[in-house]
């Protein structure tokens, strides 16, 4: 879509996030043609990179962390944008539309997009306590990995996705490896308890030790460093380091005074808006899936680079809802799981392609009779031909 002849763009964007959504929010509107003046602060000192390999490619070491930059210099340069990046932002007025930063700089644009991502949740007794990570930004993975390559024992306090693939790539390290969670098995909430069975087999068989089941009551430790978990169940966890990937929660406390509404993200309608020509984008926005009929908050990789290339449209006059199918994947082991749509725990699932016993299959997700899902385990073709059948279901809420 080029820009309409009748549609006025906006004289100055300002986009407040300087990731994948922030990025390619940039980089849509130039694609589009607009031609005005665009603004992208991060709070980071890099320049924009890709947070997938940084449980995964970075933290092994198979990638120099220059890698997993998203583009080079001159493709950023070639964009024509100012990049004012180390300086966070603190504060947002609305009716001006004027953003100050923790330097005092004062940043007032025509439009705003907000692309803040989330924070990494920590546990009581975390902070302050030498061999405790979290791994969220480029400088978490280094500084995880450098831990790891002088330890031998990890606990990963987390059976989500973050979780498994960290535990995964600890492994693969050579380190004693324990994934601990309340739940039954890794990634259950995510992918229900058929698939996430397989998923323990898989650990389980490359030596991950799991102690599932049991929520943490706080950390053992010696002169300030980490020994170890202790669990509800007061069993103890010995570590050299410890990993918490328990969820993150969106970063929107410098909106706190902003006026905009704030629930579990950016509350947005179905275009993406939060205010007057304010935007949010990525893992911070919560928006209303005219599909769904409720709001949505989605933290992957693709809906970050999917909902960016909707606002950049929406600026420029293209007033259209965004619906998307979600679309995650990871990477642990040799297991490559591509999921399609939604997931719920309490989903029927069968088995539709290949065989769970080879590890090589595809299974359809179905909730009232309405297919709301599919996972694709190794056979990504075939379990993305089947996301049509979520696309010709019946609307409903999953």
């Amino acid at each position: 879509m080029s820009i309409e002849d009748d549609v006025r763009p906006p004289g100055h964007v300002l986009v407040v996030g300087a990731s994948a959504s922030g990025l390619t929010t940039l980089e849509a509107l130039r694609r589009k043609g607009y031609k005005g003046r665009i603004t992208v602060l991060g709070d980071e000192p890099h320049a924009p990179y890709d947070r997938p390999p940084l449980s995964k490619q970075v933290l092994s070491g198979a990638w120099e962390p220059e890698r997993a930059a998203l583009r080079t210099q001159d493709v950023l340069d070639g964009l024509d944008a100012e990049f004012v990046l180390g300086d966070p932002a603190v504060s947002l007025d609305t009716a001006t539309r004027t953003v100050v930063t923790a330097s005092g700089r004062e940043l007032r644009a025509d439009a705003i997009v907000i692309a803040t991502g989330v924070r990494p949740r920590t546990l009581p007794g975390q902070e302050g306590l030498s061999g405790v990570h979290v791994l969220r930004t480029l400088d978490d993975s280094l500084a995880l990995r450098k831990e790891l390559l002088g330890a031998s024992r990890v606990v990963v306090v987390g059976e989500g996705v973050l979780g498994s693939e960290i535990s995964a790539t600890a492994r693969t390290l050579g380190l004693d490896v324990t994934l601990t969670g309340p739940l039954a098995a890794p990634m259950a909430l995510q992918v229900g308890p058929l698939v996430a069975g397989v998923l323990g087999e898989l650990h389980s068989e490359r030596g991950v030790r799991l102690r599932l089941g049991a929520g943490v009551a706080g950390f053992t430790s010696e002169a300030g460093r980490v020994t170890g978990v202790r669990l509800t169940t007061d069993e103890e966890l010995p570590a050299d380091v410890v990993v918490v990937a328990i969820g993150a929660a969106p970063a929107t406390e410098w909106l706190a005074d902003s006026g905009l509404e704030l629930d579990n993200g950016v509350v947005c309608d179905s275009r993406c808006r939060a205010g007057e020509s304010i935007y949010a984008v990525g893992d911070v926005a919560r928006w209303h899936h005219e599909h769904l009929g409720r709001l949505l908050r989605l933290e992957n990789r693709t809906n970050a680079t999917e909902q960016a290339m909707a606002v950049a449209a929406g600026i420029l006059g293209d007033d259209r809802p965004y619906v998307p199918v979600p679309y995650f994947w990871t990477d642990q082991f040799d297991a490559k799981l591509q999921v399609h749509g939604f997931l719920p725990v309490d989903a029927e699932v069968d088995v539709v392609e290949g065989e769970l016993a080879a590890r090589r299959f595809v299974a359809r997700y179905r909730s009232e009779g309405r297919v709301t899902g599919v996972l694709g385990w190794n056979m990504p073709k075939q379990a993305r031909l089947r996301r049509q059948e979520i696309v010709d279901a019946p609307r409903a809420v999953p």
